[in-house]
């Protein structure tokens, strides 16, 4: 990038001052983004590449400003043109993606003066190099976005040739509510009855792992089906895709069917291998549309937020309260570490005993029952029962509930709302 002589040596030492800094600045435009578009929340896998973009622009421009490499050589990070691409896919409009751009501009440009004013203490100096960054910024931005733009614009024109746009309209405006559904219009339209009893799932990657030959999106409709004559329904289902790894899917059934996770081990088979599901509770009729599916995504939302150590199976039936908690990670965080303790500590001990803890409340206060829920002596139950009361440093009877649903939400939601772990120096306890 052409910068004067003069100012490009202050310009540098700036903009090298700011590599260190690259996770704060991330974190600043990121939250910044997500305060103007808080539906951006509800999708943490969209969050996290988010911020890969964020992160990876924010680098890029500092190597590029800094080492002064001209506009032309460059291209925008893969993360931001896969960010675009999800955004494309997700339906989420083209102005929120400049928008993001803009305001990244303008936290990095702002952190950009801090640093001319803490290393250049000549003024007009400090100026000419303020107003060049102003401009490598600008150019940089101006170039990037023009590129990620190209990109949402021919991803978007090739989904909506790939994805039955009429079909994914109708489900939109259904799930929107609003005006008096047409239902005889409506089914026309999706090929699909509404005045049924509906199970709404979704369905996406999580692992490519054996198995994972295909196309992605082929392999989640083919679970979808599969699990749709597992459960014996009445028809096909509608399966309407989400990205290009992931898809929305309603079961129509003729009755409702009472779901545990073990009804989908042989569905998750083969090539169905690596895919995950988060299940809704049956419900009828074209309100029932619309509620299976908010539950499978919320369901999906708990299921996300647990990572790798999440099963491949979520029902929300079994993980309603934690699908609620799941909406504000943040505060449930801190109400977890409030009820729980040290005992919220992300480590080996502590969830030893916060299991222990929660077969023994589950098994409302039995020692030889949670000795047999766990294959351990009863006397390893007592000890660890006691040891988690003195970690939490207040006992259970104080306060069962809350630590009764405190628990709940480590198992489901792990290290999303588990406090960091102590240092180490302390007495373990291992038994």
């Amino acid at each position: 990038m052409d910068l004067n002589v003069p100012v490009h040596g202050p310009v540098a030492k700036a903009v090298a001052a700011l590599d260190p800094r690259i996770g704060d600045i991330t974190g600043e435009i990121v939250a910044n983004i997500l305060d103007e578009n808080p539906r951006l929340r509800e999708d943490l896998d969209l969050v996290d590449l988010l911020s890969a973009s964020v992160e990876a622009n924010v680098t890029t421009a500092v190597h590029v400003i800094g080492h002064g490499i001209p506009i032309e050589r460059v291209e925008a990070p893969p993360a931001a043109a896969e960010y675009a691409r999800r955004l494309a896919q997700r339906d989420i409009p083209i102005r929120l993606l400049i928008r993001a751009y803009r305001l990244g501009q303008a936290v990095f440009t702002r952190w950009c003066y801090n640093e001319l004013v803490a290393h250049v203490p000549d003024r007009d100096t400090a100026l000419a190099a303020g107003q060049a960054l102003n401009q490598s910024a600008f150019v940089y931005i101006d170039q990037v976005t023009e590129y990620v733009v190209t990109t949402y614009t021919r991803e978007r024109e090739q989904w909506l040739r790939y994805a039955d746009a009429a079909r994914a309209e109708q489900v939109r405006s259904l799930l929107e509510g609003g005006a008096e559904v047409d239902v005889r219009a409506a089914e026309a339209a999706l090929g699909h009855p509404l005045h049924g009893t509906h199970l709404g799932l979704v369905a996406w990657i999580g692992d490519a792992g054996p198995g994972g030959e295909g196309s992605a999106l082929a392999r989640v409709e083919l679970v979808a089906r599969r699990v749709a004559e597992r459960l014996a329904a009445c028809g096909p289902p509608l399966v309407i895709p989400r990205d290009e790894s992931s898809a929305r899917a309603w079961l129509p059934l003729r009755s409702p069917v009472r779901l545990v996770p073990e009804s989908f081990d042989d569905v998750l088979a083969g090539r169905g291998r690596g895919i995950r599901l988060a299940v809704g509770e049956p419900s009828p009729g074209v309100e029932g549309f619309r509620r299976t599916i908010r539950e499978a995504e919320r369901a999906r939302t708990v299921a996300v937020a647990a990572g790798l150590a999440g099963r491949p199976v979520t029902l929300f039936g079994r993980i309603a309260p934690v699908a609620l908690m799941a909406a504000d990670l943040t505060g449930t965080r801190e109400w977890v570490a409030r009820t729980l303790g040290p005992l919220a500590a992300d480590d080996d001990q502590n969830a030893r005993l916060r299991e222990t803890l929660h077969e023994f409340l589950a098994s409302r206060g039995s020692y030889l029952e949670t000795a047999k829920r766990l294959t351990l002596h009863k006397n390893t139950v007592l000890y660890r029962v006691h040891k988690a009361e003195e970690v939490r440093g207040r006992p259970v009877g104080d306060d069962r509930l809350e630590v009764e649903l405190a628990l709940f939400a480590c198992r489901w939601l792990g290290p999303s709302v588990l406090s960091a772990p102590a240092p180490s120096g302390g007495t373990p306890h291992r038994r």
